[in-house]
């Protein structure tokens, strides 16, 4: 069998591929430098062979970066069907997971620039959207998957001025790899700053956004409390649109290292966000959690939790980071028993900074949990407890910084639905 490919087609990029694929004679021209017509017909019966095994050329394939396989889409039509099958794309995250990296979001800004970091403090790669002059700064507040979940104020005319209106949001789920972005659908008005928190499952590809909101008064001669206005509705992806839950007991506390207030973590089907403390509205003073079937708890903390604590997912369960800045150390808690809370101390170790740098952001992966402070950059590895600094030249300047743990996929933003997704790769706004 004769393979062509076309002749302007990057073999170079395809090198891990082929190299399985051709016969040895093949192998040999590809390394004397030939390509287009010329390396096509080397391709032999082995070709055939290897193509048409689907869990041969799926395995191989799935070892590809994303941008070589939607690249490799264009090879032909087989490949094309191969690779958008989500067969294919389960195979491919799965993979994937098992080589997570961080992305790296510094400057809060209209134009994202995202830094992507390997094992050590090496950037391997610089992600930037197009500039959006339509939009307010986007901050991103959750990854899952290989997926972003970016939200960014409305704007409103006060005063005959434009100005960002903090109690709207704009919600977006972003491939950053893939340059795809879905815009939600607006949610209910509110009085005050909403707050959202990211749930996945229980399929692949499949989300709720849960946006906790303040409800506009009915009419002036009802005067209902805040308390009682205080709701909480749904966004699924497998029907794109909102739900109304209803009135909710609690709402997460506005965080002051997030302007947009969103800061949660999901672990294990629920979402947890802080609750803020009846003396201090700064300080955490309990938890709040939500499951993927909507159902609502709470969860005691341990005792002299600070402003600068953080809840992340560490080796798969939920922990607490908690800095104290005077005595310069961080206390880590493992939540022992979901079911029946228990707060187990990991681990309480002096911090590498003084207690005049603020830490900005924590997130963990696996078994290490990563800090950015107002200054610096550093990994902390609990097994070894030892800290580390990384120099990130290129990510000095800092604003409402943030680092997530991050898994390249070919998943679609808006789940198993129908395409609305926007290819941002060559557009303006978003």
């Amino acid at each position: 069998m004769i393979f062509f490919l076309p002749r302007w087609f990057p073999y170079v990029n395809l090198r891990t591929v082929v190299a399985f694929l051709l016969d040895k004679e093949g192998e040999e021209r590809l390394e004397m430098g030939e390509t287009g017509d010329e390396c096509a017909h080397c391709i032999t019966d082995k070709w055939y062979e290897v193509e048409y095994a689907e869990n041969v050329l799926a395995n191989i394939l799935s070892r590809l970066p994303v941008k070589s396989l939607l690249a490799c889409k264009s090879v032909c039509k087989h490949w094309c069907q191969l690779i958008s099958s989500q067969a294919f794309i389960d195979l491919r995250l799965l993979w994937s997971k098992n080589h997570s990296i961080y992305i790296v979001y510094p400057y809060m800004d209209m134009m994202m620039t995202l830094y992507l970091v390997k094992d050590g403090d090496e950037i391997t790669k610089r992600i930037t959207f197009p500039y959006c002059d339509n939009l307010s700064p986007l901050a991103i507040i959750c990854s899952f998957d290989g997926l972003l979940c970016c939200i960014n104020y409305t704007w409103k005319v006060d005063s005959g001025m434009i100005v960002e209106d903090v109690t709207d949001l704009e919600i977006r789920i972003c491939n950053p790899v893939t340059r795809k972005a879905l815009l939600l659908p607006k949610g209910s008005a509110s009085e005050e700053k909403p707050s959202i928190g990211v749930a996945f499952g229980p399929q692949i590809n499949e989300y709720k956004i849960f946006r906790f909101f303040c409800a506009k008064r009915i009419s002036l001669a009802k005067r209902q409390s805040r308390a009682n206005r205080r709701q909480c509705e749904v966004y699924s992806s497998s029907t794109g649109s909102w739900s109304v839950i209803g009135r909710v007991p609690y709402c997460p506390m506005q965080s002051s290292h997030s302007p947009l207030g969103s800061n949660h973590v999901f672990v294990n089907g629920k979402i947890y966000w802080f609750i803020a403390s009846d003396e201090d509205h700064m300080t955490p003073g309990s938890i709040l959690t939500v499951d993927i079937d909507e159902n609502f708890g709470t969860i005691e903390l341990p005792k002299e939790v600070t402003e600068h604590s953080y809840l992340v997912d560490l080796e798969g369960g939920l922990s607490l980071v908690a800095v104290y800045d005077e005595d310069e150390i961080v206390n880590i808690w493992i939540l022992e028993d979901k079911d029946k809370p228990k707060w187990e101390l990991k681990c309480s170790d002096p911090v590498p900074f003084s207690n005049d740098e603020c830490v900005e952001f924590v997130v963990a992966r696996e078994n290490e949990i990563f800090f950015i402070t107002s200054n610096h950059y550093y990994i902390y590895d609990l097994d070894q407890r030892f800290w580390r600094e990384l120099d990130l030249n290129d990510t000095s300047e800092k604003k409402f910084p943030v680092a997530v743990a991050y898994t390249e996929s070919l998943l679609s933003c808006d789940g198993r639905m129908d395409p609305q997704t926007e290819d941002i790769s060559n557009k303006r706004s978003i």
